[in-house]
Protein backbone atom coordinates (compact mmCIF):
# COMPACT_ATOMS: atom_id res chain seq x y z
CA UNK A 1 0.00 0.00 0.00
CA UNK A 2 3.60 2.14 0.50
CA UNK A 3 4.37 2.19 -2.52
CA UNK A 4 1.39 2.06 -4.15
CA UNK A 5 0.94 5.55 -2.51
CA UNK A 6 4.21 6.72 -3.64
CA UNK A 7 3.71 6.13 -7.12
CA UNK A 8 0.64 7.83 -6.99
CA UNK A 9 2.16 11.00 -5.16
CA UNK A 10 5.22 10.67 -8.24
CA UNK A 11 3.09 9.98 -11.19
CA UNK A 12 -0.24 11.89 -10.48
CA UNK A 13 -0.10 14.83 -7.45
CA UNK A 14 4.10 15.80 -7.94
CA UNK A 15 3.89 17.18 -11.38
CA UNK A 16 0.66 19.57 -10.85
CA UNK A 17 1.98 20.56 -6.86
CA UNK A 18 5.55 21.74 -9.10
CA UNK A 19 2.83 24.11 -11.25
CA UNK A 20 1.02 24.99 -8.27
CA UNK A 21 4.09 25.98 -6.17
CA UNK A 22 6.34 27.21 -8.66
CA UNK A 23 3.55 29.86 -9.59
CA UNK A 24 3.12 30.90 -6.30
CA UNK A 25 6.76 31.33 -6.16
CA UNK A 26 7.45 33.20 -9.02
CA UNK A 27 4.29 35.56 -7.86
CA UNK A 28 5.41 36.16 -4.41
CA UNK A 29 9.38 36.61 -5.67
CA UNK A 30 8.61 38.93 -8.41
CA UNK A 31 9.78 42.24 -6.42
CA UNK A 32 13.27 39.48 -5.77
CA UNK A 33 13.23 39.14 -9.35
CA UNK A 34 13.29 42.26 -10.38
CA UNK A 35 15.64 43.55 -7.99
CA UNK A 36 18.23 41.09 -8.51
CA UNK A 37 17.86 41.41 -12.49
CA UNK A 38 18.37 45.16 -12.08
CA UNK A 39 21.62 44.71 -9.86
CA UNK A 40 22.97 42.48 -12.07
CA UNK A 41 22.51 44.82 -14.88
CA UNK A 42 24.26 47.05 -13.09
CA UNK A 43 27.28 45.49 -11.77
CA UNK A 44 27.94 42.78 -14.63
CA UNK A 45 25.72 44.30 -17.58
CA UNK A 46 24.05 42.33 -20.31
CA UNK A 47 22.79 39.70 -20.50
CA UNK A 48 21.17 39.63 -17.00
CA UNK A 49 19.98 35.89 -17.34
CA UNK A 50 22.69 32.75 -18.38
CA UNK A 51 21.02 30.08 -20.55
CA UNK A 52 22.73 26.40 -21.00
CA UNK A 53 20.72 23.08 -22.38
CA UNK A 54 20.72 20.99 -20.10
CA UNK A 55 19.23 17.21 -20.29
CA UNK A 56 16.25 16.46 -18.11
CA UNK A 57 13.53 13.63 -17.97
CA UNK A 58 14.38 10.56 -20.15
CA UNK A 59 17.77 12.60 -21.28
CA UNK A 60 15.63 15.39 -23.32
CA UNK A 61 17.19 18.40 -23.62
CA UNK A 62 15.80 21.95 -22.02
CA UNK A 63 17.23 25.18 -21.83
CA UNK A 64 17.61 26.13 -18.71
CA UNK A 65 17.13 29.38 -16.95
CA UNK A 66 20.09 31.45 -14.22
CA UNK A 67 20.84 34.38 -12.90
CA UNK A 68 24.16 35.37 -14.55
CA UNK A 69 27.00 35.59 -12.10
CA UNK A 70 29.97 36.12 -13.85
CA UNK A 71 31.67 38.11 -16.16
CA UNK A 72 32.81 37.66 -19.99
CA UNK A 73 36.86 38.67 -19.63
CA UNK A 74 38.55 36.75 -21.99
CA UNK A 75 42.29 36.06 -22.20
CA UNK A 76 44.47 38.03 -25.24
CA UNK A 77 43.75 34.34 -27.27
CA UNK A 78 40.02 35.65 -26.93
CA UNK A 79 38.91 32.63 -24.68
CA UNK A 80 37.28 32.79 -21.29
CA UNK A 81 38.99 33.27 -18.43
CA UNK A 82 38.92 30.41 -15.44
CA UNK A 83 35.34 30.55 -13.62
CA UNK A 84 37.63 31.56 -10.45
CA UNK A 85 38.93 34.60 -12.40
CA UNK A 86 35.23 35.60 -13.37
CA UNK A 87 33.48 35.24 -10.50
CA UNK A 88 32.81 38.60 -8.96
CA UNK A 89 32.15 39.05 -5.34
CA UNK A 90 28.60 39.98 -6.25
CA UNK A 91 28.30 36.83 -7.97
CA UNK A 92 29.38 34.67 -5.11
CA UNK A 93 27.12 36.55 -3.34
CA UNK A 94 24.23 35.67 -5.86
CA UNK A 95 25.41 31.64 -5.93
CA UNK A 96 26.15 31.25 -1.62
CA UNK A 97 22.25 32.95 -1.01
CA UNK A 98 20.94 31.06 -4.68
CA UNK A 99 19.38 33.61 -5.96
CA UNK A 100 20.81 32.85 -9.31
CA UNK A 101 18.72 29.28 -9.38
CA UNK A 102 15.28 31.86 -9.10
CA UNK A 103 14.93 31.72 -12.82
CA UNK A 104 14.10 28.31 -12.74
CA UNK A 105 10.84 28.50 -11.50
CA UNK A 106 9.90 29.30 -14.77
CA UNK A 107 11.50 25.76 -15.76
CA UNK A 108 9.22 24.49 -13.08
CA UNK A 109 6.64 26.12 -14.25
CA UNK A 110 6.77 24.75 -17.96
CA UNK A 111 7.86 21.03 -17.30
CA UNK A 112 11.23 21.28 -17.81
CA UNK A 113 12.07 20.81 -14.31
CA UNK A 114 10.48 19.82 -10.31
CA UNK A 115 11.13 21.33 -7.47
CA UNK A 116 12.82 18.82 -6.03
CA UNK A 117 15.12 16.23 -8.35
CA UNK A 118 18.55 15.25 -8.88
CA UNK A 119 20.27 18.49 -10.20
CA UNK A 120 20.35 18.69 -14.06
CA UNK A 121 24.30 18.56 -15.50
CA UNK A 122 26.11 19.35 -18.52
CA UNK A 123 24.97 17.94 -21.80
CA UNK A 124 28.37 16.68 -22.46
CA UNK A 125 28.16 14.42 -19.37
CA UNK A 126 25.45 12.27 -20.98
CA UNK A 127 28.31 10.16 -23.04
CA UNK A 128 30.17 9.56 -19.92
CA UNK A 129 27.65 7.90 -17.41
CA UNK A 130 27.48 4.60 -17.01
CA UNK A 131 24.37 2.49 -16.42
CA UNK A 132 23.81 3.37 -12.77
CA UNK A 133 24.64 7.16 -13.15
CA UNK A 134 22.21 7.58 -16.34
CA UNK A 135 19.57 6.39 -14.16
CA UNK A 136 18.77 9.68 -12.58
CA UNK A 137 17.13 10.81 -15.67
CA UNK A 138 14.38 8.82 -14.92
CA UNK A 139 12.58 11.62 -13.38
CA UNK A 140 12.43 15.31 -13.49
CA UNK A 141 15.87 17.24 -12.67
CA UNK A 142 15.22 19.76 -9.74
CA UNK A 143 16.02 23.13 -8.17
CA UNK A 144 17.23 21.40 -5.25
CA UNK A 145 17.78 17.86 -4.27
CA UNK A 146 18.83 15.00 -2.04
CA UNK A 147 22.65 15.66 -2.72
CA UNK A 148 21.94 19.49 -2.22
CA UNK A 149 21.00 19.18 1.44
CA UNK A 150 23.79 16.38 1.98
CA UNK A 151 26.94 18.86 0.74
CA UNK A 152 25.76 20.29 -2.87
CA UNK A 153 29.32 21.25 -4.71
CA UNK A 154 31.02 20.16 -1.48
CA UNK A 155 30.91 16.10 -2.05
CA UNK A 156 32.03 13.91 -4.51
CA UNK A 157 30.88 12.83 -8.12
CA UNK A 158 30.04 9.03 -7.03
CA UNK A 159 28.46 10.73 -3.60
CA UNK A 160 26.58 12.75 -5.75
CA UNK A 161 25.19 9.98 -8.13
CA UNK A 162 24.36 7.44 -5.05
CA UNK A 163 22.10 10.11 -3.40
CA UNK A 164 20.52 10.81 -6.81
CA UNK A 165 19.72 7.67 -7.11
CA UNK A 166 19.06 6.93 -3.89
CA UNK A 167 15.79 9.97 -4.86
CA UNK A 168 14.97 8.40 -7.68
CA UNK A 169 14.41 4.75 -5.94
CA UNK A 170 12.27 6.55 -3.41
CA UNK A 171 10.26 9.63 -4.56
CA UNK A 172 7.90 10.67 -1.65
CA UNK A 173 5.96 13.66 -0.68
CA UNK A 174 7.20 13.49 2.90
CA UNK A 175 10.91 12.86 1.37
CA UNK A 176 10.08 15.77 -1.24
CA UNK A 177 9.08 18.60 2.12
CA UNK A 178 11.66 17.17 3.64
CA UNK A 179 14.41 18.35 0.94
CA UNK A 180 12.72 21.25 0.59
CA UNK A 181 12.97 22.46 4.60
CA UNK A 182 16.76 21.17 4.45
CA UNK A 183 17.43 23.31 1.57
CA UNK A 184 16.15 26.88 2.88
CA UNK A 185 18.29 25.41 6.29
CA UNK A 186 21.43 25.13 3.96
CA UNK A 187 21.11 28.36 1.81
CA UNK A 188 20.64 30.16 4.75
CA UNK A 189 23.80 29.08 6.13
CA UNK A 190 25.07 28.97 3.43
CA UNK A 191 27.21 25.52 3.22
CA UNK A 192 28.59 23.51 0.53
CA UNK A 193 28.36 25.84 -2.15
CA UNK A 194 31.85 25.48 -3.56
CA UNK A 195 34.06 22.22 -3.72
CA UNK A 196 37.51 21.97 -1.77
CA UNK A 197 39.35 22.96 -5.22
CA UNK A 198 37.13 24.51 -7.24
CA UNK A 199 35.04 27.93 -7.33
CA UNK A 200 32.03 25.89 -8.16
CA UNK A 201 32.35 22.21 -8.62
CA UNK A 202 34.90 20.17 -11.01
CA UNK A 203 34.01 18.64 -13.81
CA UNK A 204 32.92 15.57 -14.13
CA UNK A 205 35.25 13.14 -15.78
CA UNK A 206 33.72 9.88 -15.93
CA UNK A 207 33.64 6.93 -13.83
CA UNK A 208 36.79 6.46 -13.02
CA UNK A 209 36.42 2.75 -11.78
CA UNK A 210 35.44 1.99 -15.40
CA UNK A 211 38.54 3.61 -16.59
CA UNK A 212 40.54 1.45 -14.82
CA UNK A 213 38.81 -1.76 -16.08
CA UNK A 214 39.58 -0.97 -19.69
Amino acid sequence: MKLYKNNIYKRLIKRPLDFILSLIAIIALSPVLLVVASLIRLKLGSPVFFTQERPGLNEKIFKMYKFRTMTDERNEKGELLPDSKRLTKFGRFLRSTSLDELPELFNILKGDMSIIGPRPLLVQYLSLYDGHQKRRHEVRPGLSGLAQVNGRNGISWEERFNLDIDYVDNVTFLRDFSIIFLTIKKVLVREGINSETSATMEPFKGNEKEKLKI
